[in-house]
């Protein structure tokens, strides 16, 4: 049986990612660069840098980077008061600690974002630790960040699973040997999270708590 579940938290515990998108739009705008929100939408998941180089492109003027990126980053930040957790989130943390599973977020947050994030979830008290974008070389979807929970849980890709809610989240899963469950409340649609690589496929984090003893999610035959 499975060991650890690592999670991916906005979009997959915490409904956010509409938010980053709305930030994202407006930082464009303010740097003078009309970017569409449904492209901006299916680059959420990925690093700020990586998510401007795929929405800009690698002929652009680098040297707006730091300011778009800083721009977001205060964006979104007035919404650290009252960002949502996503249905059934805390309890799905809950059942899963309950059945022994350790609990790792694996998220490009850090500061004061990652602190809001947690108080949206309510569920410090079951999570073992954070492998933060910050910590590695390369962000999803890269392997690193899976990697780096591995580390934290102390266990194996074969005794893990990882949730998330984007084509990024499945791919650095599928890249690091660990099964991936993907969840649809990020507003990706299914076949592409299927065609990333997702195991598995749930509504949300209640309808994931609904099977968490079902074979998809233990490993268990």
């Amino acid at each position: 049986m499975a060991r650890a579940a690592l999670f991916d938290v906005d979009g997959t515990l915490t409904d956010t990612n509409h938010l980053h998108v709305i930030a994202w739009w407006e930082a464009f705008r303010q740097a003078g660069q009309q970017v569409a929100m449904h492209d901006i939408h299916r680059a959420i998941g990925l690093g700020s840098t990586d998510l401007i180089d795929r929405l800009l492109g690698e002929d652009r003027d680098r040297d707006q980077d730091e300011t778009i990126s800083a721009a977001h980053k205060t964006l979104y930040g007035t919404y650290f008061d009252r960002l949502p957790a996503l249905n059934g989130a805390r309890d799905l943390l809950y059942a899963l600690a309950e059945r022994g599973w350790r609990i790792v977020l694996a998220t490009s947050a850090g500061g004061g974002e990652l602190g809001a994030l947690r108080r949206a979830i309510d569920a410090d008290d079951v999570i073992a630790g954070v492998a933060s974008a910050d910590d590695v070389s390369s962000g999803k979807p890269a392997p690193d960040p899976v990697h780096h929970a591995l580390d934290i849980a102390e266990c194996s890709p074969e005794e893990a699973l990882f949730v998330g809610d984007t084509v990024w989240d499945m791919r650095a899963a599928s890249r690091a040997g660990v099964r991936g469950v993907a969840l649809l409340c990020g507003g990706i649609p299914r076949a592409d999270l299927e065609e990333a690589g997702a195991s598995a496929v749930f509504a949300d984090p209640a309808d994931l708590l609904g099977h968490v003893d079902s074979e998809v999610v233990t490993g268990k035959k």
